[in-house]
C-alpha cells in the first residue's frame, strides 16, 4: 500500500471503456497531471507531488496496466498504444472537472503525454517530458546500433516469450535490476522503501507483467507508426514543452535530449538537466521540483 506516501490526497476510481483507473488528487489552482513511467506507479511522485499541490490542483493516476488500475488482456499491443492510454487520461481529468490541464510525464507517462498533446492540442496547457526521447527515435537508435536494444526489444517480443522469461528470472530480480541499472548510484539507495514495495506489489501480478510487455509491443508497432505518420505530416506540439533529463542513463555520451525534440515534435522546447539517473523525481527531488515549478 502507498497511501502513506500521499497524506491529504483524495483517492478516486474512475471507469473507462477498458476498466477502472486509480487516481489521487490534492491542492488547488491550475490543474496539473503527473504520469509515471515503467516499471513504476504513481508512487514515484511522492517526493514532489505534495509541494506541487501547494500551487496546483495535482492529479496522479496509475496508467492502464500499472499500479492499481485495470490491466486488460491484450494482443500485439492493441490495448496499450499510447493513443488509447491518452483516452484514459481524458476520461480521468474530465471526471475530476479538468478539460484543459498541464501535464508532466516520466518515461512511459511522457509517451502518453506527448501523444495526447499531438492528438488533442487543445487539451494540454504545458507539457514537461522527463528523461525520454520520442519513441520513433529510440527505435531508430536501436536499429542503427547507437542504443542497445536491451529491454525495448526484449519486452516487445511476441507473447508469451518475455512474460515467461521474467517469471523464470523472478519479477523482483528482473525489475529491481532495471531500477538499479538506470539509477546514478547503480543501486536502490535513491528510492523510498515504501515506493519500492508499491512497485513490487504491482509487478508481482502476472496480468501486469503482461500489460508491461503489451505497452512495449505497442511502442514497437502502433506508437512508432503514429510517430512516423506525424513526422511525415510535419505535425508539432503546439503548447510549451520542457524536456527534463537526468545526467546519467538517457543522455550520457550523447547530445542533449532536447535537441531531438526540437528537431521533431517540439521545435520550441526548452531543456533542463538534473544531476540524477533516469528516475529524476526520486533520485533528485529538489532539483526536479524546482524545474517543474519554474516551467509550470
Amino acid at each position: 500500500m502507498s497511501d502513506d506516501l500521499f497524506p491529504g490526497f483524495k483517492a478516486h476510481w474512475i471507469d473507462t471503456d477498458e476498466g477502472r483507473i486509480f487516481a489521487r488528487s490534492a491542492g488547488s489552482g491550475p490543474p496539473l497531471l503527473l504520469l509515471h513511467g515503467f516499471p513504476q506507479t504513481q508512487a514515484m511522485w511522492h517526493r514532489v507531488a505534495p509541494a506541487l499541490a501547494e500551487r496546483f490542483s495535482v492529479v496522479l493516476m496509475d496508467l492502464r496496466g500499472y499500479g492499481w488500475s485495470s490491466a486488460p488482456r491484450s494482443e500485439g499491443g492493441a490495448l496499450y498504444e499510447k493513443r488509447a492510454m491518452g483516452a484514459d487520461v481524458v476520461r480521468v481529468m474530465e471526471s475530476l472537472g479538468h478539460v484543459r490541464f498541464s501535464l508532466a510525464g516520466h518515461d512511459r507517462g511522457a509517451r502518453v503525454g506527448y501523444r495526447l498533446a499531438l492528438d488533442h492540442p487543445g487539451r494540454i496547457e504545458k507539457l514537461a517530458l522527463l528523461d525520454v526521447l520520442p519513441t520513433f527515435q529510440v527505435w531508430r537508435n536501436i536499429e542503427a546500433g547507437v542504443t542497445p536494444a536491451a529491454h525495448w526489444a526484449f519486452l516487445s517480443r511476441p507473447a508469451p516469450q518475455p512474460e515467461d522469461e521474467i517469471a523464470r528470472i523472478g519479477p523482483d530480480a528482473y525489475f529491481e535490476g532495471l531500477l538499479a541499472t538506470w539509477s546514478q548510484s547503480q543501486s536502490l539507495r535513491g528510492f523510498d522503501a515504501r515506493a519500492v514495495r508499491a512497485y513490487r506489489d504491482a509487478w508481482g501480478d502476472t496480468t501486469r507483467i503482461h500489460a508491461f510487455c503489451e505497452d512495449y509491443r505497442a511502442g514497437a508497432k502502433q506508437d512508432r507508426a503514429a510517430d512516423e505518420a506525424d513526422l511525415a505530416a510535419r505535425r508539432a506540439i503546439d503548447c510549451p514543452v520542457s524536456v527534463v533529463s537526468g545526467s546519467f542513463f538517457l543522455t550520457a555520451g550523447a547530445r542533449p535530449a532536447v535537441e531531438t525534440w526540437r528537431e521533431s515534435f517540439a521545435p520550441q522546447a526548452v531543456g533542463a538537466q538534473i544531476d540524477a539517473g533516469h528516475f529524476v523525481a526520486e533520485e533528485n527531488a529538489p532539483a526536479t521540483l524546482a524545474a517543474l515549478q519554474a516551467f509550470f
